[in-house]
């Protein structure tokens, strides 16, 4: 562009002279970018204006310099083709700067969009003269801008370094985002498919067992002693008491005829009564222990069998009174025996406390305890405190019997109001009631705790421990499962060194390693190697970094020395070579560096008492569970010294040393054990799980009998059926049902 004549190459003057960075680009720059084809049309046509239009002439004066109006792209009216618009004035050679930004920046107003068909295109515009003639430059340029994009702007350095400054502030202010994963054999980034939760919270530890105030367990053991001998003292007198209205009833109903008995309904039941109070004398425990257990929201054989006894006494009253009540002897003579079994079930439950608190009491600080783990049941060293708080809980017996008698009480007053007020037989509410009392209150149900843990009691006292009650019982017999270490299977004893082989060492120097190794390890080796090693005047050794292997061997730093001891297996593995000419099964290996330096022959003696203990444990069918550190002790090893259908539990490695660690801890007492060997805590896991069993099917047995009694009896009443209800019929009924119990609570303890 010639700025003298202020001219483009088109013959179109420059409207104002506006700056660099505004200034319009000449249609050559334009064409030249965009190929040469339709720079050649353009061309053409614009020579063509040039020759027809000529320049046109220049004004003398100038006009005063006004504002550039903003230029608005036309638009094409949807009929007609658009008219030329008016040249405007030439403006000066230097004209001010606008106040306002050029048209052409400016966004054209939304207005209706005309169809496509009556639109002039580009190439007609150009082509045709009678078009472009006429029409302005700025029309023009406005045209040639909607068709064409515009050619770059020049930058400046300082612009260029300025955008670079800050593009570089605002990339070093963004957080910084993690790298993209990709997957292994695809260039597309993972994508999370699966909702990932938070890691759940560690369970909250449980409460401490609470420990009550404790007395002094002897002082409970002569408590305990003086009921019992006063229990046992009472019961021979309320046995005889008690069977001689049943032996009067025995001998009239098969026709033998008893002076001043017989024949005579209104001395019978003096006698009745007489009997039944006397024998309610004797048994006054069994009242008072029913009063207690009632003041503490229990319900329990005592309490009905009491109540049944105060029931027969106000029927033999109504008896005597001359009112309708059917001619039928009162129940008594049932209530009377009821009583003997309940106080028979006072003395050996007293009895049993007793034996316990006596073993109890012998050291404050027993040898061991026995307490329950996730696992099963665990020796371990610990105190007596909390042992008194297990042993007085509730028992089984007691906490279904609070469940199930209170039915049963409800029933026996409602069946009675409906057989005699039901039928207007006012005068048999007490008959009624004292029948169905006395079969629902059934012989067996003092007798399931009582003489089951008596038993059991008894035994464990001979055998060196004592179980906590039921409490204690049932938790170490839940999981019908024994930890075992070295030291239960093979004791003090046991073991013996066959020989040992040195090879290239001081025997003084393997024996110090070998025993400070089987200290580290807590095997059941320790004591045999320290024997060895105070024989040859050693002393032990700094052992680091001890490991066990799950081979069977461990591994230690002693000296800045690698030092490995195990079985021979365990040394081939580690690429320990050993002599071809040592064959020992049970033989413990000892190297320095991987250079075998002493092999020590191990004999393991089994004991009499622990097989019989695995034995024991094989029948009742609780699984011993192995957590030896020893790497000789093993199941094979087992089969071979005791009976070979001992069946054990061998967890892995790092199972076995957590469980023989348990041995270390301290936890509530649930049985004591004062003597070495792993026959008293077998004996105590053992019993404590034939006990639990026993008491369990006694219950439901003597419940099931309760219920029976109680429908069977409501039925006869209600029939007014007493010839076939008589009171030896109940009696033999009862009987019936008790003697099952017997049999099971005596199985108890033998085993």
């Amino acid at each position: 562009m010639d700025p003298k004549n202020n001219k483009n190459p088109y013959g179109l003057e420059n409207a104002t002279d506006v700056p660099a960075d505004q200034e319009d680009y000449s249609l050559e720059e334009i064409l030249a970018e965009f190929g040469g084809s339709l720079e050649q049309m353009l061309l053409k046509g614009t020579e063509a204006a040039e020759e027809a239009s000529p320049p046109p002439p220049q004004p003398p004066v100038p006009p005063p310099p006004q504002p550039v109006p903003p230029r608005a792209r036309p638009l094409p009216p949807e009929k007609e083709p658009p008219k030329p618009a008016p040249v405007p004035p030439p403006p000066p050679e230097e004209a001010p700067e606008p106040a306002e930004k050029p048209a052409l920046e400016e966004a054209p107003a939304p207005k209706e969009t005309p169809a496509p068909e009556e639109e002039p295109r580009l190439e007609d515009i150009l082509a045709d003269p009678s078009l472009r003639e006429p029409a302005s430059p700025t029309v023009e340029l406005d045209i040639l801008d909607m068709a064409l994009p515009k050619a770059p702007r020049p930058v400046s350095l300082e612009d260029m370094v300025g955008s670079t400054v800050d593009a570089v502030m605002e990339e070093s202010s963004e957080p910084l985002l993690p790298p993209k994963r990709r997957g292994l054999f695809s260039r597309k980034p993972l994508e999370e498919t699966e909702q990932l939760y938070a890691p759940p919270e560690p369970e909250p530890e449980p409460d401490p067992e609470p420990i009550g105030p404790e007395p002094e367990l002897f002082r409970e053991a002569a408590e305990h002693r003086t009921a019992y001998r006063r229990c046992r003292r009472l019961l021979p007198a309320a046995a005889v008491v008690s069977l001689v209205p049943t032996l009067l009833l025995a001998l009239e109903r098969f026709g033998i005829a008893v002076p001043g008995w017989s024949g005579d309904p209104r001395r019978q039941t003096y006698v009745l009564l007489a009997c039944l109070a006397v024998t309610a004398l004797l048994c006054r425990h069994v009242f008072f222990k029913g009063a207690r257990l009632l003041v503490r929201g229990r319900c329990t054989g005592e309490l009905l069998i009491a109540l049944s006894a105060l029931v027969s006494a106000a029927d033999c009253v109504c008896c005597l009174m001359e009112n309708q009540r059917t001619e039928t002897l009162p129940y008594a003579s049932v209530s009377c025996l009821a009583l003997t079994f309940a106080l028979w079930g006072c003395q050996r439950e007293s009895g049993g406390m007793y034996d316990t608190f006596r073993s109890a009491s012998l050291d404050d600080d027993p040898p061991y305890l026995v307490t329950d783990t996730p696992q099963g049941a665990c020796k371990q060293r610990g105190d007596v405190p909390g042992f008194y708080t297990a042993a007085i809980r509730d028992n089984g017996a007691v906490l279904w019997q609070t469940a199930f008698l209170p039915l049963v009480l409800a029933a026996s007053m409602v069946f009675a109001g409906l057989s005699s007020l039901g039928q207007k037989r006012v005068d048999d509410f007490f008959l009624n009631w004292s029948a169905i009392l006395a079969a629902g209150a059934s012989f067996a149900l003092p007798l399931g705790w009582g003489l089951a843990y008596g038993n059991l009691a008894r035994h464990l006292q001979k055998a060196g421990c004592a179980v906590a009650g039921w409490f204690g019982a049932e938790r170490i017999s839940r999981r019908k499962k024994m930890i075992l270490t070295d030291a239960d299977l093979f004791p003090p004893g046991t073991m013996q060194l066959g020989g040992v082989k040195v090879f290239g060492e001081v025997l003084s120097v393997a024996l110090s390693y070998a025993a400070s190794m089987a200290r580290a390890a807590g095997s059941g080796l320790e004591r045999l190697f320290d024997e060895l090693l105070r024989a040859e005047l050693g002393s032990y050794e700094e052992v680091s970094g001890f490991a066990f292997y799950e081979e069977g061997g461990w591994s230690a730093t002693i000296r800045g020395e690698s030092i490995l001891m195990g079985t021979a297996s365990f040394m081939r593995k580690m690429d320990v070579r050993l002599p071809g000419d040592i064959n020992l099964k049970t033989g413990l290996f000892l190297s320095v560096d991987h250079h075998l330096i002493a092999v020590f022959a191990i004999k393991y003696n089994a004991s009499e008492n622990v097989d019989f203990a695995l034995r024991m444990m094989t029948r009742s069918r609780v699984c011993p569970i192995l957590a030896s550190r020893d790497p000789n002790i093993v199941p094979e090893l087992l089969r071979r010294k005791f009976h070979k259908g001992v069946k054990v539990e061998f967890p892995d490695l790092t199972t076995r040393v957590a469980l023989s660690e348990a041995e270390l801890d301290r936890g509530l007492p649930r049985a004591l054990i004062f003597r070495e060997g792993l026959l008293p805590y077998a004996e105590a896991v053992v019993g404590s799980r034939r006990m639990c069993k026993a008491v369990r099917r006694s219950t439901v047995f003597s419940l099931l009998g309760s219920a029976a009694g109680t429908l069977l009896t409501f039925y006869l009443v209600f029939l007014q059926q007493y010839a076939l209800l008589t009171p030896l019929a109940l009696e033999l009924f009862l009987l019936l049902w008790t003697l099952p119990v017997l049999l099971m609570v005596d199985w108890a303890g033998r085993y």
